[in-house]
């Protein structure tokens, strides 16, 4: 063994707390060798039944512990706080800090050598890393997979992509509400997470390019029977890594951060890795600024034809060769100097396993679905410290755009009047909707493609500008400007806006306008009140006092750095 069992401070001990450490375990079966040295590994599982697209965790958990136990290791789960996108209310983002801070007290408290984290829905994967990030030990990650592809009528649907067609469609009469449900159906057919390249796949793509995960992990489909395989290797190798010391700020350089922004960019992901990727940084001490994201990212080609950008899915997606194939087209682009859970850089990862077997899914990097595709950072009098908008998702002709604001002081406000016949609003204005940042929701909620009123939609107009301080959907589309900072609730002057100003958005430029003078803003901002918060007590205020802006990856500005692995004090 190269390095000291953190551990066997628990279980080696030949006092009393050695007894009582050793002896409730017991209580489970577990014989006198299973204390005698091995590396113990605790598998961060989280699956809940209120977290559909982590469900199937219980089977992944187990091949996890097979790989383990093979590989000598000492395995143990344990639960943290599971974050389900599709049912939490008011938003999973609001409580991606709170598992973060669930999964690092989880790890640092407990008898553990190194850390499996099971993923899969969207906050699932972002706040588990950033609370091992936070701790240092040896991690590797198991992702979840994606569902199958949705079928509905001989056509392939998305999941998430097609729920805002669905609305639509809905809205316009279209669609019955007989045949949305059996839609629903249709869509998510089997276990897993979004099968669109939604923040969950996003996710997925972002931990295997920082390396996080053994190569190929993030494509192969929830019920493919592959999945279990990865997991059961993975549960090997964090045996090893534990071995072999290498612990997760090893991995995480800004190398591979830069790496992480460059396949994003090729993969079309989700908007959301931005906030996620910052706020990784921020625990890990890595330097990363909103404008590295465009710096490094925008340049980049979309290889990737998925939806939302494109019209396949991920299972068209790992069919195709997955990830190591992308990774081998932008082998020019990407550093090769990092190391990833195997000990090897990505490249040596991928050899036997670059060939593209589906050129209509994965473009080659001199023939692109598009040649610049990676997120945009504007910024302007209306975003001082900076908005983004995701180009690939995004209406062309809307790239640069001048129009008159209609605006939603709040989420209420919009349901309430968006498809009001009365609202002034024509497809040429810029929809804008308030108090959807951090601190204002309160959790930043996916809000920010707001659904076009039914009177635009009737007109057949698909797509218009909207501005907001929050995010949305990675399975989303239109040309949204999100994470507008300073977010209006603390004073931004997104606050400022009035129906009838003109807002100015210029992608190329990187230019967000707001085409009212100095002197009219500081007039509006003496008459602003800052809005009442939305908690007095509990972890919603903590949250609304420290939370940081979408910037810096709206994070709590407490959690920032990492407190490392030890533990000072005894229990007994």
């Amino acid at each position: 063994m190269s390095t000291h069992l953190r551990s066997h401070d628990w279980f080696g001990r030949k006092d009393k707390d050695g007894i009582i450490y050793r002896s409730w375990m017991k209580n489970q079966g577990m014989p006198t060798d299973m204390f005698d040295g091995r590396p113990v590994i605790g598998i961060c599982n989280t699956f809940s039944e209120l977290t559909p697209c982590n469900a199937h965790f219980r089977d992944h958990a187990e091949a996890v512990k097979r790989g383990v136990l093979e590989a000598g290791g000492f395995p143990v789960e344990f639960p943290i706080m599971s974050l389900g996108e599709t049912l939490l209310k008011p938003t999973a983002m609001l409580f991606r800090n709170l598992a973060s801070m669930d999964a690092e007290e989880s790890i640092r408290g407990n008898p553990i050598d190194g850390v499996v984290l099971l993923t899969g829905c969207d906050k699932t994967t972002p706040s588990t890393v950033m609370g091992a990030a936070s701790v240092g030990l040896p991690t590797i990650v198991v992702p979840g997979g994606p569902m199958l592809n949705g079928r509905y009528k001989g056509q392939t649907i998305g999941s998430g992509t097609h729920v805002w067609k669905f609305d639509e469609d809905m809205k316009t009469g279209k669609m019955t509400q007989e045949e949305c449900e059996y839609a629903e159906s249709c869509m998510s057919r089997s276990i897993g997470h979004c099968m669109t390249m939604g923040t969950a796949s996003t996710m997925a793509v972002m931990v295997e390019s920082l390396g996080l995960t053994l190569s190929g992990a993030s494509a192969i489909p929830a019920a493919d029977s592959r999945k279990k395989v990865m997991a059961q290797l993975s549960g090997r190798r964090i045996v090893e890594m534990v071995k072999e010391n290498l612990t997760i700020d090893k991995i995480l350089t800004r190398e591979a951060f830069e790496n992480a922004i460059k396949v994003n960019a090729a993969v079309g992901g989700s908007s959301n890795f931005i906030i996620h990727l910052a706020a990784i940084a921020g625990r890990i001490g890595v330097d990363l600024k909103l404008d590295d994201f465009d710096a490094i990212g925008s340049k980049i080609p979309l290889l990737l034809n998925l939806m939302p950008s494109g019209k396949y899915l991920m299972e068209d997606f790992y069919y195709a060769g997955g990830l190591p194939v992308i990774l081998n087209e932008l082998k020019k682009e990407l550093h090769q100097n990092v190391i990833t859970v195997t000990g090897k850089n990505h490249q040596e990862n991928i050899v036997g396993t670059t060939d593209n077997y589906n050129a209509d899914v994965i473009a080659a990097y001199n023939k692109p679905f598009i040649p610049e595709a990676g997120i945009v950072v504007v910024k302007g009098n209306l975003a001082e410290n900076g908005a983004v908008i995701k180009p690939s998702a995004a209406t062309p002709a809307l790239m640069k755009h001048t129009g008159r604001a209609v605006v939603f002081e709040s989420i209420e406000d919009y349901h309430a009047r968006v498809d009001d016949p009365e609202l002034d609003i024509d497809e040429n204005c810029v929809m804008v909707l308030k108090y959807v940042g951090p601190v204002g929701y309160p959790g930043m909620p996916e809000v920010g493609n707001m659904a076009l009123p039914k009177k635009i939609l009737e007109k057949g107009i698909k797509d218009m500008v909207r501005i907001s301080d929050g995010r949305m959907s990675g399975t989303a589309y239109g040309t949204a400007v999100l994470h507008v900072s300073p977010e209006s609730a603390i004073g931004g002057a997104l606050a400022l806006v009035q129906n009838g100003d003109m807002i100015e958005l210029n992608v190329e430029k990187r230019l967000l306008h707001l085409h009212v003078s100095d002197e009219e803003l500081a007039k509006r901002r003496a008459a602003w009140a800052s809005p009442k918060p939305a908690a007095t007590r509990g972890y919603v205020s903590m949250y609304i006092k420290h939370v940081m802006g979408a910037d810096k990856g709206a994070d709590l500005d407490f959690l920032q750095g990492s407190s490392g692995s030890e533990v000072t004090r005894d229990s007994h």
